[in-house]
């Protein structure tokens, strides 16, 4: 409902249970199928046969680089999540495989990286060489959706709140593809049997009372725990590995000879110059 001024106010409309009769309707249909019960791929064929309430139905499928998970020596099907968007039906399908511990004997490179906002990832490698990730359009775009969030709270809307929701799921999505991206990029540059060392951010936790109230939700809400996974598993698929070191001076300590001075990193600049 509005007000005399055309504002939106909350409204409360009493119910009986006579609603309550109405069929459950669904926005999105969507179901989990179980490997070799519920569905199953046929080599031959190539398609996918799925178990309907029609009996077994024998579909085909579109999907790019599928080959490569269909050796049964290397990989192993679990289920899948069968959702209907757009008039399209979409399977999200589930792989394991295992891999051999990393061998140290065969280690050819070693990146430390430093994951923040400005750079998403500073990278820094046996050789001296440095590789910067810039932030900064990732944190236009999501200044951006934080922006059009506050619009349409203050307006307050049924059609605003689904407006919320779908803006609050793009950009989760947004964020997981820059993390794919990001971490794809890096294991494709230093190659195979690399180790990336990162920070161990367990317990560490950003002051939110000592951010400025306008940059608050960029400093506390970047998924660097996501960021991590993704560059594990990446990595493995890569012969390459992760570890994680102690974030204690890691930004003031010189790499080479191993000497802590705060005084010889300029944070502006971005760089660390050993007295």
């Amino acid at each position: 409902e509005k007000d005399a001024q055309g504002h939106a106010i909350w409204s409360q409309i009493p119910r009986d249970l006579t609603w309550l009769w109405r069929p459950v309707k669904f926005k999105r249909l969507q179901l989990d199928l179980q490997r070799n019960r519920d569905w199953s791929y046929l080599n031959t064929s190539s398609q996918l046969s799925l178990n309907t309430l029609m009996g077994r139905k024998k579909v085909d499928f579109v999907c790019k680089n599928f080959d490569q998970y269909l050796d049964a020596s290397c990989w192993k099907f679990g289920s899948i999540k069968l959702l209907q968007f757009k008039n399209n039906w979409y399977i999200h399908l589930s792989a394991t495989t295992s891999f051999s511990e990393y061998e140290l004997k065969h280690t050819q490179h070693i990146v430390g990286i430093d994951r923040g906002l400005r750079f998403l990832a500073a990278c820094y490698d046996e050789q001296g060489q440095t590789l910067l990730c810039s932030g900064q359009k990732v944190l236009r775009t999501r200044r951006k959706y934080k922006k059009l969030r506050a619009q349409l709270q203050a307006k307050g809307t049924k059609s605003a709140k689904r407006r919320l929701k779908k803006i609050g799921q793009r950009e989760n999505r947004f964020i997981s593809d820059v993390n794919h991206r990001l971490t794809k990029t890096l294991v494709n540059h230093y190659g195979p049997n690399t180790i990336f060392a990162l920070e161990d951010l367990t317990n560490v936790r950003f002051a939110t009372e000592k951010a400025a109230k306008k940059r608050r939700y960029e400093m506390v809400s970047w998924t660097f725990y996501q960021f991590e996974q993704f560059l594990a598993y990446k990595a493995n698929l890569n012969s390459s590995t992760v570890v994680k070191v102690s974030p204690r001076f890691t930004s003031q300590r010189c790499p080479k000879c191993g000497r802590i001075r705060k005084e010889n990193r300029n944070h502006e600049l971005h760089l660390y110059i050993c007295d």
